[in-house]
């Protein structure tokens, strides 16, 4: 334990050591004044390059024919391509909540107040909940059976995640830094606490702290009451994320800097956070409960290696997502975009939630018409992932990683022109309150 303690110091160190001294940093928050900050279009492409990468993930999930119910990542069975189109997939879940945190600081710094900006957050935070719970619901399972409530991921963790940083931001802003910086550095610490796992309906249900534990950061499933309830599955325990989408608050004051300032400092975090990841991940130090070994050959060794805990997530898991996230900034931040792709990807920045939900859609389509054209059967892209649960047979999906490829880049070209539509109802809308919320 005191080596743990000792590796985070010197991890919150590490972090507290960018260009400006952490105290002066959130002195410099507190003492100035709110100021005009534009539409940012180096955030929106990066938002809408993370989502691109998502439609690959879930297009994998319906159409691969291990689909949903296979580790891609399990060096007994994948293949090089297979492992890294998943693992790129990593990086879209830290740094969209990243930047919705941001994106509460860009709105503090336009001029809203504290209590306006709280009170957006814990209202949006708990939309996005319901919509994880009831369109997700519907668009990913194709099922609304009672037996299985459904699976709480990134949605969920993005708005308790608001929720939580609405109360969050009515702390001094050194004290919310304090907050991020303990939860994403110090999480871990946590891992030797846990529940027993509930596996089936034989076994017992956990205790009402259980399951709140499981919620904040165990993960995993349970029923809601007895062992024949409906059965919740946590992916996205939201402990960690809170850490995230609270650094993510404090990370917008670095746009009220000057411009090189700015990217030197996102190339030095950048950095400082690889320099981390490989320091604890190569002697299995702290941060991670997968810990890596060196395999028969090096390109199993390097897998084993980059094989990072995600749910829930590890500090290590983390900074390998998040260094990506702060150096591609770097490079966005203040160029002009012009061509066809970026402003693309722009569209879909500034239309998250509208394209989260169409890409849902399109991924199950395109496992539906994989299928019925290799003639294999249906009703698996119609029934309750709950009923894997309870012992029904592993559904068979039937396409390649071509075919995965091929559906996702139709998917990326497809989606664009509803998502151009609903950009411009959007920019011209500005009454309509509504659409913050889609």
């Amino acid at each position: 334990m005191c080596t743990e303690l000792n590796t985070l110091r010197s991890s919150t160190a590490t972090l507290s050591a960018a260009p400006m001294p952490v105290a002066a940093y959130t002195r410099d928050i507190a003492t100035k004044p709110a100021t005009s900050v534009p539409r940012l279009e180096s955030i929106d492409l990066y938002r809408g390059l993370i989502m691109v990468i998502m439609l690959l993930d879930h297009t994998r999930d319906f159409v691969h024919r291990g689909g949903l119910y296979s580790d891609p990542l399990n060096l007994a069975t994948t293949t090089p391509l297979l492992y890294i189109t998943r693992w790129i997939t990593h990086l879209c879940a830290p740094g969209f909540v990243l930047l919705a945190g941001a994106s509460a600081g860009f709105q503090r710094q336009r001029g809203a107040t504290i209590p306006q900006l709280s009170k957006f957050l814990w209202t949006r935070g708990l939309a996005i909940v319901l919509i994880e719970l009831t369109i997700v619901r519907v668009l990913a399972q194709g099922s609304v059976h009672l037996n299985f409530v459904g699976n709480l991921q990134v949605l969920w963790a993005i708005g308790v995640s608001m929720i939580a940083l609405a109360a969050l931001i009515h702390l001094p802003p050194r004290a919310l830094l304090v907050v991020g910086i303990a939860l994403v550095f110090g999480h871990n610490l946590l891992d030797t606490i846990t529940v027993p796992a509930w596996t089936n309906v034989a076994a017992p249900v956990p205790t009402g702290w259980g399951k709140l534990w499981i919620v904040l950061h165990q993960g995993g499933f349970f029923p809601l009451t007895g062992a024949t309830s409906p059965i919740v599955k946590v992916n996205y325990p939201v402990l960690p994320w809170i850490g995230v989408i609270s650094l993510g608050y404090m990370f917008a004051h670095l746009w009220t800097w000057d411009a090189d300032r700015r990217r030197h400092a996102l190339r030095f975090l950048s950095i400082a956070m690889v320099a981390a990841f490989l320091l604890l991940r190569f002697g299995n130090v702290y941060g991670d409960n997968l810990p890596w070994h060196a395999q028969d050959t090096l390109l199993k060794s390097a897998g084993s290696f980059f094989n990072v805990q995600k749910y829930p997530p590890s500090l290590l898991y983390l900074l390998a997502t998040l260094a990506p996230c702060l150096f591609t900034l770097s490079i966005l931040d203040g160029r002009s975009f012009t061509a066809f792709v970026p402003r693309a990807l722009i569209t879909y920045g500034r239309v998250p939630m509208f394209y989260y939900l169409l890409q849902w859609a399109w991924a199950k389509l395109s496992g539906i018409t994989v299928a019925a054209m290799a003639g294999l059967p249906l009703d698996s892209y119609f029934r309750s992932r709950g009923d894997v649960f309870l012992g029904a047979p592993i559904p068979v999906f039937g396409g390649t990683l071509l075919h995965v490829y091929i559906c996702w880049l139709l998917g990326v070209v497809v989606l664009y022109f509803p998502c151009r539509w609903y950009a411009g109802v959007k920019a011209r809308r500005k009454d309509l309150v509504l659409l913050r919320y889609l």
